[in-house]
């Protein structure tokens, strides 16, 4: 699963993504500094892992990782290929969800694409361009079930009906997300054809030192703006969390944070809320060897939770051993867990759910 970072040019993409990643994406104050989408494998910060470690005290601890993209800037025309359009759009459709990078400061020394700092115009720009390369797929998967729909094929007459409220909302400047699935059909539907804007997304609004804690005046706009499209909204300050990248110790990192006003970097809230984007969700395996966050969708079962760990588990799934994270910490060991009857033995049925520490039985 990975989350794309979309954006203008010179909105911090690279620096951001640079801040998330171990890797270092060239950045620098020119448009198309980055060609080639760099990809990250992030962590995710989570403290419940932490906690498991200080009960179990395992030989290794694996936190949950997430991929992030850090893809090439979009500019005004891209739909028709201007700039780098149709690499972009390509590699953006090949994510499942988008960090979409507003520039919300005022930096007479960094240049502006279009000259002024206005985030609702650049969403704007942003938005166009996919909901146009939206409304090319539409018009073409339309003309053809259109053809397959006038003989009286029911599954194409659907997928007709479907497309045309896409089309009429993409003619409106909505984005394709804002079309509501009627039935499942419809989700699958939905689904199948890929489109850009029907992606979930999160905008990121890079601000200032100053508005690190507070955001500004420029995050206010870009809140109202977006709120009916069912979509987050966060702020961080992506030059100040660089330069907190850079500090060696815990300590300094933790003493900078604080003059900020801050309890913990932004980059760490923001790969959560990426996960969270995607719709996945942690469950853990605790044990001396080992102490592993692994990485679901959220409504997995339990067989599909197993088969993360290998494709045997979910094939042979028998059962699964399921303790309540709040329970593990609550009673600090399995045996205790066990004595005090808040171990469940659950079957191929069982809806795993966020913090769950798994033990899975299988024969293959």
């Amino acid at each position: 699963m990975k989350a794309g970072i979309v954006g203008l040019p010179n909105v911090g993409k690279s620096t951001l993504f640079n801040c998330l990643s171990n890797a270092k994406a060239q950045s620098a104050n020119f448009p198309f500094c980055t060609i080639e989408p760099n990809i990250g494998v992030v962590n995710v910060p989570d403290p419940r892992l932490l906690k498991l470690e200080e009960l179990v005290n395992p030989e290794r601890v694996q936190p949950a990782t997430v991929d992030i993209v850090d893809i090439a800037g979009l500019v005004k025309g891209a739909s028709k290929g201007e700039g780098l359009g149709n690499q972009f759009l390509g590699n953006i459709r090949e994510c499942n969800a988008i960090i979409h990078v507003l520039r919300c400061f005022d930096n007479d020394n960094i240049v502006h694409v279009d000259g002024s700092v206005n985030p609702i115009r650049d969403k704007e720009t942003i938005d166009i361009e996919l909901q146009l390369k939206d409304l090319d797929t539409v018009d073409k998967r339309l003309e053809k079930a259109k053809k397959t729909a006038k003989v009286g094929n029911k599954e194409a007459q659907a997928e007709v009906a479907l497309l045309e409220r896409i089309k009429e909302a993409l003619l409106q400047a909505k984005s394709a997300r804002t079309v509501v699935p009627q039935n499942d059909d419809e989700v699958k539907l939905l689904e199948s054809f890929q489109l850009i804007t029907t992606k979930p997304v999160l905008y990121v609004c890079n601000v200032d030192e100053g508005a690190a804690a507070t955001g500004n005046k420029y995050v206010e706009q870009v809140r109202e703006l977006v709120k009916d499209e069912n979509a987050e909204v966060m702020y961080l300050a992506v030059g100040t969390e660089a330069d907190i990248t850079e500090l060696e110790t815990y300590e300094e990192r933790q003493m900078f944070l604080e003059d900020l006003g801050l309890t913990e970097p932004g980059a760490s809230a923001l790969i959560r809320s990426a996960y969270k984007l995607l719709s996945l969700q942690t469950y853990f395996t605790a044990g001396v060897k080992e102490v592993r966050a692994w990485t679901i969708n959220i409504g997995d079962t339990a067989p599909q939770a197993a088969g993360v760990i290998h494709t045997d588990f979910e094939k042979g799934f028998i059962r699964a051993e399921v303790i309540a994270y709040d329970d593990y910490v609550a009673y600090g060991t399995e045996a205790k867990v066990k004595e005090a009857g808040k171990l469940r033995v659950e079957g191929k049925e069982y809806i795993v759910k966020d913090g769950d520490v798994m033990h899975f039985r299988f024969n293959v």
